[in-house]
Formats: structure tokens, C-alpha cells, sequence
């Protein structure tokens, strides 16, 4: 060994700022043996500026040192008295999971070497020790761990990334689902001004539609997707002509031809929408009947969409509680009744008796409640099943169009 200043090695230099960037640019070694000739001897190999080193005589005096200063590295001897150095390896590496440990030892033993190693040493030096393979075996275990040390603190920015890029895109979904509901409801609004003698038909059959679809037991996916259909059901409509469309009298087969073909229009539309394609389903089904009497493929029972099924009770539960011109609105309690005559023909008699279960107050709430589009976007967004929503569709029972 060379008693003159070793010169600091770029490569140690890099580990120490890495190492403590806050701190001073060394290396802070602790040197254990209890053999203190043996201490200071790697104290004198591992000399300034590059290194700070420290020396303890026992295993218990290094974890007292380790308390009570910021080290980067120990240097240990196996065979001590009291804590060995394979427990004083043990105990470093459960409370400073980064710091580069190695191990000296007396004799040239492959199994102690590998013992030591699986315990979590970064190296084993077999007295007596050469400066050389000292610095460059404490130099790769400095790098080690720095090199871990970098992987942790990327992990835990990844997922602070992670998490912030998540909310930021939790935040941006919201916003587009405000707005997906927000249009859905203008244009709903704008397809009852040009159809409806009522105002508020997409709003109320909406509403119904999910208060049947709650006590069913519809997912809440099912919920939504039954929501976006019953706000547009009638959208096909725009493809009618208004001679069709608003004609005062009774319409010729063929005019009725033309008027049944609205649900594949709107299916069209929609369909290729990806937050509406399963909408567009109920929207092509909303006038079939259960006893496969409807339109257009006349599809009978458990062939029709479930979301249909519920849809065509609430669409005929508006069409008979809300004013014609040639004719004045019916109580709901009657409106009840004439579903309850139609359960098994017009409607899916399962959907009929849980809609019959519902208490008959229900429905003048939620024909009231003008809300009820701003809650239901609420229930999307936080999967809340406490919500009640309402829309309009056209009567079913009186006249299907």
C-alpha cells in the first residue's frame, strides 16, 4: 500500500454526488473489525477526498455509529465477537436496504463467500487486503446500489406519474361525459319539438325507463346504455318527412310503411357510434312486442333486447298520461291497468309485474322532476343507483308509429 494520496477516480466521484447530492462530494465509509489494526488499515486505504471513513472495533459499535451518522458504505469482518458480521449484514440490509456492504475475511472459503453474498453482501475481500481490490470492489458495490437506488426513485416518480396521469385522465372522461350527455339530451329535446305535442317526452320516458330498469336490477352499464336509447329513440324521426310525419289525419298503409321505417333509420344513425352502438340496439327494438306483433323484424319474448322490453312499458306509460289533441291525459293508476291488461301480449309480463310493484306515487315524481338529466349524468360518472332520470317516447298502445 501506498502511503502517498490516492487521486479520486471520475467513477467515485459520480457515486458520491449520486449518492448524496445535498452532501459534501465523499464517500462515507464505516470500517468494522475487531482487530483494530485491521480497521485502520482500510482507513488508511480508503483516505481523502474521495472517502470519509469511520472505524468500529464490534458489531454493536457500528450499529451505533450507523444511528447516529449518514454512511454510504461498511466494510465488515465476518468472524467478531458478539454481532458477527453476517448478523451486523443482516440487520444493515433490513434498516438500509441501499447501502453497499462488504465482507472481509481470513479465510479463503468459497462457501462463506457465497453465504455472505445470499445474505445480501455486495462483495467478499479475503485478507489481507489489497488497496487495489478494495476501491474497485467498494466502487462496484457503490454503483449497485446506486443503480437501485435511481430504479426506486423512478418507480415511485412512475407512479406519482401514473397516478396524476390518471386523475388528469379521469377528469378529461368526465368532462367528455358531461358532454355526450349534454348534447343526448339537447338533441332528444330537439327531436320532441318536432314530434311531440308534449314537451319533456324523452326527458320523462328516460326517467321511467331507469326506474323500472333500478328495481329489475340492471347493472349500471345497462343503466346508462338503456338512458342513451330512451333519449333517442325517436331520432329516425328526422329522416321522416313533415307531410308523414305531422299529417293531422290517420295515415295511408303506405304512409305507415314509411313511418315504421324511423327505427331503422335512427338505428343507422347511431350504430356505428362507439358510445352508442348497444343505445342503438334499443332503439331499433323500442316497438316490437313481446308476442312478436311489433316492428320491424317481429321479434317475440326473450328475442327482444331487455332494455326494450322495460323501454316500451315507460313509452306507453307517457303515451297514456300525457295530453293528445284528440284526447285528455290518463291517470296513471289507469295507465297501470291497461299495461297490466297488455302484460303477455304487448309486454314482457316479468317487466310488466316489477313495474306494477313500484309504488303508483312514483311516477307523477318523476314526470315533475325537470333534474333529472343532470342527475343521471352524475350516476354515469360515479355509478350511484340513487338517481332518478325521466324522457318521452311515442305511445305504443294508441298508435304506433
Amino acid at each position: 500500500m501506498s502511503n502517498t494520496e490516492v487521486p479520486v477516480t471520475p467513477q467515485i466521484e459520480a457515486i458520491s454526488c449520486a449518492i448524496a447530492p445535498d452532501r459534501p462530494s465523499v464517500v462515507r465509509v464505516l470500517a468494522v473489525d475487531d482487530e483494530l489494526a485491521a480497521a485502520k488499515l482500510i482507513a488508511l486505504m480508503l483516505s481523502s477526498p474521495a472517502f470519509h471513513c469511520t472505524t468500529a472495533s464490534s458489531g454493536e459499535e457500528a450499529l451505533v455509529a450507523l444511528q447516529h451518522e449518514p454512511f454510504d458504505a461498511v466494510i465488515s469482518d465476518l468472524q467478531m465477537p458478539g454481532i458477527s458480521g453476517m448478523q451486523l449484514l443482516t440487520q444493515v440490509r433490513r434498516s438500509y436496504p441501499h447501502m453497499a456492504f462488504l465482507v472481509t475475511t481470513g479465510v479463503d472459503d468459497l462457501e462463506v463467500g457465497v453465504q455472505a453474498m445470499r445474505c445480501g453482501a455486495d462483495d467478499y475481500l479475503v485478507k489481507p487486503l489489497r488497496e487495489s481490490a478494495v476501491r474497485v470492489s467498494l466502487e462496484s458495490a457503490l454503483h449497485k446500489r446506486q443503480l437501485e437506488r435511481q430504479l426506486e426513485n423512478y418507480r415511485q416518480h412512475l407512479e406519482e406519474m401514473v397516478v396524476e396521469r390518471t386523475g388528469r385522465l379521469h377528469d378529461a372522461l368526465r368532462q367528455l361525459q358531461n358532454n355526450y350527455e349534454s348534447t343526448l339530451q339537447a338533441l332528444g329535446a330537439a327531436i320532441d319539438l318536432r314530434d311531440s305535442e308534449t314537451a319533456g317526452h324523452s326527458r320523462r320516458v328516460c326517467g321511467y325507463s331507469l326506474e323500472i330498469a333500478r328495481a329489475f336490477g340492471c347493472s349500471e352499464k345497462e343503466l346508462e346504455n338503456l338512458a342513451r336509447g330512451a333519449y333517442l329513440h325517436d331520432i329516425g324521426k328526422l329522416g321522416i318527412p313533415d307531410g308523414i310525419l305531422l299529417k293531422p289525419g290517420p295515415l295511408t298503409e303506405e304512409e305507415r310503411n314509411l313511418m315504421q321505417g324511423h327505427v331503422q333509420i335512427g338505428f343507422d344513425l347511431i350504430k356505428n357510434i362507439d358510445f352508442l352502438s348497444e343505445a342503438a340496439e334499443i332503439v331499433l327494438m323500442h316497438h316490437e312486442r313481446y308476442d312478436g306483433g311489433g316492428y320491424p323484424r317481429g321479434l317475440r319474448g326473450s328475442e327482444i333486447l331487455l332494455s326494450a322490453r322495460i323501454f316500451a312499458i315507460a313509452d306507453t306509460l307517457d303515451a297514456i298520461t300525457s295530453d293528445r289533441p284528440y284526447r285528455r291525459a290518463s291517470t296513471f293508476e289507469e295507465a297501470r291497468e291497461i299495461i297490466r291488461k297488455c302484460s303477455d301480449s304487448q309486454f314482457d309480463p316479468h317487466v310488466a309485474q316489477i313495474f306494477l310493484s313500484i309504488p303508483a306515487e312514483t311516477w307523477p315524481a318523476i314526470a315533475k322532476d325537470r333534474d333529472q338529466f343532470s342527475a343521471l349524468s352524475s350516476e354515469m360518472r360515479r355509478n350511484e343507483a340513487t338517481v332518478r332520470l325521466g324522457t318521452d317516447t311515442n305511445p305504443s298502445v294508441t298508435s304506433p308509429s
